[in-house]
């Protein structure tokens, strides 16, 4: 989008509270209108006020009660401009910040494999900031300013409208200025826009991975990655700030030499008689008054552009497009049957799949293991059931229905996931246990926990079920939160359970109690389980050994043993390692 249909959007934006800017800017013209005339004010106050007339002495309180009366009205303006454009600026970027949060919550799986979390972090924080600079902020300036400068120009031209006309010629060099720098600056902010993305990531990432970096000591490379993106940020803003004064300085520069000639031939006019003593000052007080705003519009382009570099990034997001929900068919509780049919999958355009010809059937309540070497497909396998990714080929089917046929919302309620990558909230041991019922049942929830074998250390807790765990449950132990998200899939209910090694991170004391929490949730549930460690798969109705995105191999444990292929290989390889 070109900067006009992006300003234009933005309004959009703004033009549901319209009244408010109505409002804004009524005060504004208020404020502007009431300058005006105290400005005017000084030529009675000068040519009859302050002069010897005794005629004028019995009047002599009108001029203080009229400023009065003026003072009041510009304070009760300045309020209601300055309250109502920074309520409307907050709004704003609350309604922009909202949209965001909701059109992430949306976006396939792809996008987020393909984007930094501290990209996206950055432009809900620091764009949306700049977005408002250039739209209700600049409004409000170019609004306000512009009022001023019509007061101001009136004044003069009704003091002097042949001096008046002499101030004009500086118009073209301005607009002349504001052109020349206008694509300068836009290149600048869309440059500051990726620094402070990647200096967001680059943050993001340390912090979260404080651990390791300690550890390996990394300290020293962090600081230097995150020196040089701050150096980035640093070198471009003050680019910024260097084309801003420069067109601000050439700027005052032309209003310089328009004030040095109004000046020279206010004076001749004034020592010709042609302005009074009172004219002559309202005249060059207006002048020097109209500096401000003319300084203050000019500004407006850089904050523009910056605002509008940042736009172009929000509304990028913005017009994503959002993970596919045509479907009609309802769902309340499903089956569980599953049903693979010639299913192929890639993540890149490179022709490589992760998936090749996969041909499934899974019964309704039959547990199925998935085996195989990292990269053969296992995860991708599970992450086509609840919609993550959409195949590449072939259709999915559950409970003889295609998963696109159903509402997105129904087919999600249909599994449980527990992986040995938890994540947990900064929120209560119940609400983390309850996550996403709007109406959480306590007793539900202590049944949960109490299944998954939880309650235990949730009691030793000092404020038990009401205890905040920290960010992603930092203060627990791995199968403390291993069983937190077992005891959130039984409380889910779900009949269909993904485990995506949801025990090869634990101890042998820890896996005791999560297997034994895992063999409560799987009851009554068709279960697919994706594992490295054979050994905790040996029970499950059957095993289907995949390699490179296919199917090499399907059957029970000691049917596969008996066969000698690649199941047992693998077995044979991990009973030696053991």
């Amino acid at each position: 989008m070109n900067s006009r249909q992006l300003y234009l959007r933005l309004l959009g934006e703004i033009k549901p509270y319209w009244r408010v800017i109505l409002v804004t800017i009524s005060c504004m013209a208020v404020a502007a209108l009431v300058d005006g005339a105290l400005l005017s004010l000084l030529q009675p106050l000068v040519d009859k006020t302050l002069s010897k007339d005794a005629l004028v002495r019995s009047a002599v309180w009108v001029m203080p009660a009229q400023i009065l009366v003026l003072a009041v009205l510009r304070l009760g303006s300045n309020f209601g401009n300055e309250y109502t454009s920074t309520w409307l600026s907050a709004r704003v970027m609350h309604d922009l910040r909202e949209k965001m949060f909701g059109r992430y919550m949306r976006l396939p799986t792809r996008y987020y494999d393909q984007s930094s979390v501290g990209v996206l972090l950055s432009r809900v924080t620091y764009d949306v900031n700049q977005i408002m600079e250039a739209g209700v902020q600049t409004l409000t300036v170019f609004c306000r300013d512009s009022i001023a400068t019509a007061v101001y120009l009136s004044i003069m031209l009704y003091q002097d409208w042949r001096l008046t006309l002499l101030c004009l010629f500086l118009l073209p060099g301005v607009a002349a200025s504001i052109a020349i720098v206008g694509k300068r600056q836009r290149r600048i902010s869309r440059e500051t826009q990726a620094a402070m993305g990647d200096m967001t990531r680059i943050l993001d990432e340390s912090l979260a991975g404080q651990r390791v970096v300690k550890l390996f000591g990394g300290i020293s490379y962090e600081e230097g990655r995150f020196s040089l993106r701050n150096r980035g940020v640093k070198n471009l803003s003050t680019k910024q700030a260097a084309t801003a004064a420069l067109n601000s300085g050439v700027i005052m520069l032309l209003i310089g030499i328009t004030l040095a000639v109004i000046v020279y031939f206010a004076s001749l006019r004034a020592q010709a008689g042609g302005l009074t003593p009172g004219a002559f000052i309202v005249f060059m007080t207006a002048m020097m008054a109209l500096q401000q705003p003319i300084k203050n519009i000019t500004k407006i382009n850089q904050v523009m552009h910056r605002g509008l570099a940042a736009a172009e990034s929000v509304f990028a997001v913005l017009d994503q497009d959002i993970e596919q929900d045509k479907g009609q068919t309802p769902l309340a509780r499903s089956e569980g049957r599953i049903d693979f049919d010639h299913v192929s999958f890639q993540y890149g355009d490179d022709g490589k799949l992760a998936l090749d010809d996969i041909n499934l059937s899974v019964a309704r309540g039959e547990t199925i293991a998935l085996v195989g070497s990292s990269g053969s497909g296992k995860t991708t396998l599970a992450n086509l059931l609840p919609r993550f990714y959409e195949p590449s080929g072939g259709a999915i089917k559950l409970d003889g229905v295609a998963l696109p046929d159903y509402k997105l919302a129904d087919l999600r309620r249909q599994f449980a996931v527990v992986s040995q990558d938890v994540v947990l909230f900064n929120d209560t041991v119940a609400a983390n246990i309850a996550y996403g019922d709007p109406q959480p049942d306590a007793a539900r929830v202590r049944a949960a926990a109490d299944a998954a074998f939880a309650t235990d250390f949730i009691a030793a807790m000092p404020e038990g079920f009401d205890a905040m765990l920290g960010e992603n449950g930092v203060r627990l132990s791995g199968g403390q939160r291993q069983r937190l998200a077992i005891a959130r899939a039984i409380y889910k209910n779900a009949p269909v359970l993904i485990l995506d090694e949801a025990t090869s991170a634990l101890d042998t004391e820890s896996e005791r109690k999560v297997q034994a929490a895992l063999e409560n949730l799987m009851q009554d549930r068709t279960t697919i389980v994706i594992a490295h460690r054979l050994s905790t798969i040996e029970n499950a109705d059957r095993i289907v050994v995949m390699r490179r995105g296919r199917i090499v191999e399907t059957g029970s444990h000691a049917e596969l043993l008996a066969h000698g292929g690649a199941y047992a290989q693998m077995h044979k390889v991990q009973f030696a390692e053991g």
